[in-house]
């Protein structure tokens, strides 16, 4: 069991908060107990995250995606007050880590997916140098990266754009960076990989003549916080849960 000040410390170092301007605090976002000895990790601070951290008598929580979003309504109404009124009253800890997971050069979501594809010659790109472009080992057809992706994600990608094209140089950023085609295209990138999917990005692959992959921005985006846990149980002895909700998109 450690203290809540020590597990806060070592994310916050780990995963360089102070580097990043958010659109959500990163660190601590709502106050339990402070001795923590029992961690469950997930993508998402849904109801139902809560209450498995809750079942499992958890000390913290900590998610990709937490609460205090920019430009959300403030108060704590609805569904908002309904989960932090449940960690509160069971006093859980509710950390979170958005843009700072996303980018993490070890771990983190893209650099995750980056290693599970085998990438190589890794380079990152693109706004706020989130997005990473490297090379498969061989070159492959759209249809043959759309299985990986699919073992490695456990969700079918939608591809839009040239199916039959051989792809080798690729580029990715997970969740919803959909819009990074537009730099990946202008590198002269064979393909792009992100969670979601506009109107606009068919279109975009389509004239530009990039393959793009719609994986999921929930199934891009588990790795980095599974793996911050399991970095979180070696250093500290604490015990970890990665809790998978379900969530097609």
């Amino acid at each position: 069991m450690i203290d809540r000040s020590e597990l806060l410390d070592y994310c916050d170092q780990l995963l360089d908060v102070a580097a990043w301007n958010d659109y959500a605090p990163n660190g601590l976002q709502v106050e339990g107990k402070p001795r923590i000895q029992r961690v469950i990790t997930g993508v998402t601070a849904c109801a139902e995250l809560i209450e498995a951290a809750i079942d499992w008598q958890a000390d913290a929580i900590i998610v990709h995606h937490g609460f205090f979003w920019k430009n959300e309504p403030q108060a704590l109404t609805g569904m908002k007050y309904r989960r932090i009124a449940r960690l509160i009253k069971q006093d859980i800890n509710l950390l979170a880590y958005h843009l700072p997971l996303d980018a993490q050069p070890e771990f983190g979501n893209n650099a995750a997916l980056s290693e599970q594809l085998g990438l190589e010659r890794v380079i990152p790109f693109g706004a706020m140098r989130l997005s990473l472009a490297g090379e498969l080992p061989a070159p492959i057809q759209a249809p043959d990266l759309g299985n990986i992706l699919e073992q490695i994600l456990g969700r079918t990608p939608l591809i839009v754009g040239p199916a039959d094209k051989v792809l080798q140089r690729i580029g990715l950023c997970t969740g919803g960076a959909q819009d990074g085609i537009v730099e990946a295209a202008q590198m002269g990138l064979d393909a792009f990989i992100s969670g979601e999917i506009s109107e606009r990005t068919t279109h975009i692959a389509r004239e530009e003549g990039i393959t793009y992959f719609a994986a999921g921005h929930h199934a891009t985006e588990r790795e980095g916080v599974r793996r911050l846990g399991l970095k979180l149980a070696g250093h500290f002895g604490l015990d970890v849960r990665f809790v998978d909700i379900p969530n097609p998109v």
